[in-house]
């Protein structure tokens, strides 16, 4: 919704001197306070948080987004700003005890300049991600991030969360996007920091720090980010290997072969591609029976489409040592989308089978493979009713280690035994080196963990810089830290 279209209805006007100042500062149609109305802000995504908040309200420019701030400084009350509420961890979600205020930036969705000769875009916070993505493409330019949630998610919670994707490989995750940002900060002063450049060694990288900090040290209410010339051609392929180790050999071959042109490599085990035949209504998967584990990899190449194609073959060519057992290759764009819906639909599918444990881990390529023969066998020792659906961005070293029940077991068993789950898989990370938290940030759903896997000195940072930017505490509390 832009500034100019009708508002959110109404809602009770109250006598509060709180609620006066906030009606002040963005009009009474954006000051939500009946429950009705509130209800949709005040649960994750996933239903696993619930909040309450004294109001919801929607600014639409940095100057409302400022004044808000600034009614919250004079009444303590603390702050959670939100985007698409699309987030995994319950990162956007208000505390329990409801002295506080969601901050909504779905109005703050323009798009301020498009900058084709540097490459660049600047946006507001609100702006969904499948917005600004159209509005590179209608400049003849690509913003590369791309999310199966991209047409609801924001890119202020992108940033607030350092999103990753499945072009992570060659574009890198949102930090890697951003050169310059806009912030309200929660004494309600605003840092204009929408600089457009590549080089800037003047100090300190400021806009580093409210990247991936979830909202707990101030509110990005813009951002200027970067933009990459259109490929000419993409493929898509699909490829069965018979382990992981044969997945990162194939990599490995894939980025020697093909070099920068390879944009994505994602790895999906047969156990996480299972439940997808039933949400898309397939007969047979691309090649039957699906192999333990598939990779779905894409060329975008600057050339022509034959230039891409010649690499996508000589990098899958088993006579030439690609270690795999099946491969197809899309022969068009709805082929290649088709591809694509394999691995974009398995959230939706675990959600729809009653959903699972689900734990976003980074590791390094080289232990990737005994980490999940080391989870897999701790589990299979501990509770024989569990199954791991394994998937992620293999190419950055990103994994989706979910574990749900085996058929005939009610998906609450895994729920009932949900600590026990992640402390079996987060050892087995912090074992190999890896982060328990990879793109969807820590939220309320891994707070704890990090005083368990992270270090003293770690923590004590972080805190010192939460004090300094936020000693009252007021930014999105009991997110994160």
């Amino acid at each position: 919704m832009s500034q100019h279209e009708p508002s959110p209805a109404p809602s009770r006007v109250s006598t509060s001197p709180f609620i006066a100042q906030l009606i002040e500062a963005v009009g009474p149609r954006n000051v939500l306070i009946e429950p009705a109305d509130t209800a949709p802000f005040l649960t994750d995504w996933r239903r696993r948080f619930t909040g309450r908040a004294e109001a919801v309200v929607l600014p639409a420019t940095t100057r409302e987004t400022a004044a808000v701030v600034l009614a919250c400084v004079g009444h303590a009350a603390a702050i959670v700003a939100q985007g698409g509420n699309t987030g995994l961890s319950g990162g956007a979600t208000p505390a329990p005890d409801g002295h506080s205020v969601v901050l909504s930036t779905r109005r703050m969705n323009r798009i301020l300049e498009v900058d084709p000769e540097n490459d660049t875009i600047t946006v507001q916070a609100g702006c969904t991600l499948q917005a600004v993505r159209d509005a590179a493409q209608d400049a003849g330019r690509l913003f590369p991030l791309s999310l199966a949630a991209q047409g609801s998610c924001t890119i202020g919670g992108n940033l607030a969360t350092n999103a990753g994707g499945t072009q992570v490989l060659r574009y890198g995750n949102t930090r890697e996007l951003a050169l310059g940002l806009e912030v309200v900060l929660p004494d309600g002063r605003v840092w204009d920091g929408l600089r457009g450049l590549r080089k800037d060694n003047s100090g300190y990288d400021l806009k580093q720090l409210f990247i991936g900090s979830e909202g707990t040290l101030g509110v990005i209410t813009a951002a200027t980010l970067r933009l990459f010339a259109l490929p000419r051609s993409r493929l898509t392929a699909l490829a069965g290997l018979d382990s992981v180790e044969a997945a990162i050999l194939l990599l490995q071959r894939m980025r020697s072969v093909a070099g920068p042109t390879l944009t994505a490599f994602e790895l999906m085990s047969r156990e996480s591609l299972h439940p997808v035949a039933g949400v898309l209504g397939l007969k047979h998967f691309p090649f039957e029976p699906l192999t333990p584990w598939v990779v779905l990899l894409e060329l975008s190449d600057h050339e022509d489409e034959p230039h891409a194609r010649s690499l996508l073959e000589a990098g899958l060519d088993p006579g030439a040592g690609a270690p795999i057992i099946e491969a197809v290759v899309g022969r068009s764009l709805a082929e290649s989308e088709q591809l694509w819906r394999l691995r974009e639909t398995i959230p939706e599918a675990q959600a729809r089978a009653g959903g699972n444990v689900k734990h976003d881990i980074s590791l390094p390529l080289r232990h990737i493979s005994d980490f999940v023969r080391d989870a897999n066998e701790h589990l299979a020792r501990r509770f024989d009713w569990a199954q791991p659906a394994v998937f992620g961005h293999l190419g950055d070293g990103n994994l989706h280690y979910n574990v749900g029940c085996r058929a005939g077991i009610s998906p609450q068993t895994a729920f009932d035994h949900e600590q026990a789950l992640n402390e079996i898989v987060y050892d087995a990370v912090a074992k190999h080196r890896g982060s328990f938290s990879a793109e969807h940030g820590l939220g309320q759903l891994k707070r704890d963990a990090a005083a368990r896997y992270k270090s003293t000195i770690e923590l004590g940072l972080m805190r010192s810089i939460k004090l300094a930017l936020d000693p009252d505490g007021r930014m999105n509390p009991g997110k994160l830290l």
